[in-house]
């Protein structure tokens, strides 16, 4: 036996090496509550950046003195940074004097203590997926411990801006999606995504899936495809074993959305989390003064004090779901697009009401659940009947930021949970 022991050792010595190297990894540390549009990048706005319960922003930087400069900023009010720069681009790759620039950024930043990562692309197309790999995968071997943020597009694209099955490219920008307030859901929209999510796991291998999707729309109307794209990213996150962030709507847009009221925007944020979601961001957060007016012409959402209430609650919630696996997701009443009906075998059942069901396990065992108000416009009472063993029901209060007892449940128990418009509650059973 003891000529065994020098392999042995060898091959502990390898394990023990790779899990070092992927202990560099990025790792997600907390739920994500960012916003697209930053405001500028100075102790005052980044302040009440903070006070509105943000713990990442975007900064865009033009030279590597303004990312140092920016990144000490974000420190100094204590929220994190995806970095944009020019040179976080693929052409940086192909030329070795860029390329020289480029390693000099990531080597000036990456032991920064505010980075969280590099913003690489909004909406990229399929048919861009090779050189955001190759860049995403340079990125790693320069810098594996921060993440290469790519968003996508959303269901409602249209195949030519998804660029899948297509005989050649597409030619010119992709713009926005032609029918971006929502679109009729058919086979070949889901055809068509789950290609788009196919291809880009496959060759960008994300640590993170986030897209984007807005569908409160005029005259009281939402768009069709809200929870059918939920269901598509977080399948495709689940297969590749990476979160999902959701960028949620919080203003309006030349008329085609309207303004979110505080239901509806808890809605969209409890909405995110019964679905698995482990971050969110809101479109937008200040209206940069370039989109000429378009928004809010360089200042601070109208709706930003509600966002930020949304924001407390969600990031508590979502703090206590950071390790929780999502095994399920069921839809009662009407059912919406692309969503499920509670199965006679789930462990919760719901007697009436439109509410979403969340079921989640946690170190391997399946004993938590969110309950959500799919109505943004009534309170409503859900009754629940329990099929988990025995144990203390325990609710998370995001006010106390801590579990709670209820009560004491068994197989066939019956309990009754009030929800606010929008609003959803997370339990667990304790043993």
């Amino acid at each position: 036996m003891r000529y065994l022991r020098l392999p042995l050792l060898i091959l502990l010595m390898f394990l023990l090496g790779c899990g070092s190297v992927l202990a560099k990894g990025w790792k997600q540390r907390e739920f994500i509550v960012t916003m697209w549009c930053s405001p500028p990048i100075e102790d005052k706005e980044l302040s009440v950046l903070v006070r509105d319960n943000f713990n990442l922003l975007l900064v865009s930087a033009g030279t590597n003195e303004d990312s140092i400069k920016m990144l000490d900023a974000a420190k100094k009010n204590g929220i994190r940074a995806l970095l944009a720069h020019p040179l976080i681009s693929p052409s940086s790759l192909d030329d070795p004097a860029t390329k020289a620039q480029l390693d000099a950024l990531i080597d000036k930043v990456k032991n920064h203590p505010a980075l969280e990562g590099y913003h690489l692309i909004d909406e990229p197309q399929a048919s861009t997926f090779p050189m955001w790999a190759k860049l995403t995968k340079y990125l790693r071997e320069r810098d594996p411990r921060h993440l290469a943020y790519i968003n996508l597009f959303p269901t409602y694209a249209n195949q030519e801006q998804l660029a899948v099955f297509l005989t050649e490219p597409p030619k010119g920008p992709a713009g926005v999606p032609d029918n971006f307030a929502g679109a009729g859901a058919n086979k070949n929209t889901i055809v068509f995504y789950n290609e788009y999510l196919r291809e880009y796991v496959q060759l960008v291998k994300p640590q993170l899936i986030s897209y984007d999707n807005y569908g409160f729309l005029p005259n009281g109307r939402d768009g069709e495809q809200y929870f059918l794209n939920l269901a598509l990213i977080r399948q495709s996150a689940l297969k590749a074993h990476v979160p999902f962030l959701n960028i949620v709507q919080s203003c309006t847009w030349l008329g085609n959305w309207r303004l979110p009221n505080k239901h509806e925007l808890r809605w969209l944020g409890f909405s995110t989390l019964a679905y698995g979601g482990k971050g969110l961001s809101w479109f937008t957060y200040w209206g940069p003064a370039e989109y000429g007016g378009q928004y809010q012409d360089g200042k601070r959402m109208p709706i930003a004090d509600d966002v930020a209430g949304v924001n407390k609650d969600v990031r508590a919630v979502g703090n206590a779901m950071l390790d929780m696996e999502s095994t399920a997701v069921y839809n009662t009443g009407s059912l919406p697009i692309g969503t499920r009906a509670v199965p006679a075998s789930s462990p919760v059942q719901i007697s009436d009401g439109e509410y979403v069901l969340g079921l989640f396990k946690q170190n391997g065992i399946q004993d938590a659940f969110m309950i959500m108000n799919r109505s943004y416009k009534n309170i409503s009472t859900a009754k629940l009947t329990l099929y988990f063993e025995n144990g203390e029901l325990m609710e998370f209060s995001p006010e106390l930021k801590k579990w709670i007892e209820v009560q004491y449940v068994q197989p066939g128990s019956v309990v009754s949970v009030t929800l606010n418009q929008g609003d959803g509650k997370l339990f667990k059973i304790a043993r």
